[in-house]
């Protein structure tokens, strides 16, 4: 009989040569409310490999949110294994855990979440403040990741002289400013009219066509099938699981 360890290095190996930056076996969250127990994910089986560009949908109160916040070491499992890079989250040291969610994984929330007396500029450049990279190739690099989301010309510009979709976009730019191996986005379009959602969904095309790997969580069908794989959330569980035939 193998030892626990020895399966669990054999399967890390095996992630990592099939080139698998997320795995999550039998994944579990569950929240304790006086005497009852809420399992908000339950039994959650997740694979997505380098490049791909996959859906997580659901409705509210199915689990896709937990489960993104356990994908992106914002939150730790009740029980199971997850895996990033073929490295078991659970092993982690805080210290990692931190690096993580700095470098590997570029965050796009609904709400933006940009300091508002802050310039464009200087809220793409925090993660790099917090890498401790040296100040002036930090701005070289903000100034590029800005570039690619086309907001260049806005770069000294505060949140508030911005529209919702250019605020998106530094939000985008700020992800990406430490070429992260996955890109998570929750909703990144709840807060944006639809002419705006249609610019920013194709951003997220012309990244993906650039090599990223992105992981869209929304609630909307219009949105998931922006994605090239749609995965389909209900009561904690994987439900359903398919290539998008429209790509």
């Amino acid at each position: 009989m193998p030892s626990a360890i020895a399966e669990r290095n054999s399967r890390s190996e095996q992630l990592k040569r099939d080139n698998i930056v997320i795995r999550t076996f039998d994944l579990w969250k569950t929240y304790v409310m006086g005497d009852q127990e809420i399992h908000a994910v339950s039994g959650a089986e997740v694979e997505i490999r380098r490049g791909e560009y996959v859906a997580i949908m659901g409705p509210s109160g199915s689990g896709k949110s937990t489960l993104m916040n356990l994908i992106g070491c914002l939150d730790t499992p009740t029980r199971g294994e997850y895996y990033i890079r073929g490295e078991l989250v659970s092993e982690m040291t805080d210290d990692d855990l931190a690096r993580i969610r700095n470098k590997e994984i570029g965050f796009v929330f609904q709400t933006f979440n940009l300091l508002p007396r802050a310039t464009a500029l200087h809220n793409v450049e925090l993660p790099l403040i917090y890498s401790g990279m040296a100040a002036e190739a930090r701005i070289e690099r903000a100034k590029a990741s800005l570039r690619a989301v086309d907001l260049e010309a806005r770069m000294y510009h505060k949140p508030s002289e911005l529209s919702g979709g250019q605020r998106q976009r530094v939000a985008i730019a700020r992800a990406l400013v430490n070429d992260p191996s996955i890109l998570l986005a929750d909703e990144p379009t709840g807060n944006l009219d639809s002419a705006t959602s249609v610019e920013i969904m194709d951003l997220f095309a012309r990244l993906h066509n650039l090599g990223n790997t992105i992981i869209l969580v929304t609630h909307e069908r219009d949105i998931a099938e922006y994605a090239h794989r749609i995965i389909t959330i209900r009561d904690g569980k994987v439900s359903k699981d398919e290539l998008n035939p429209h790509h």
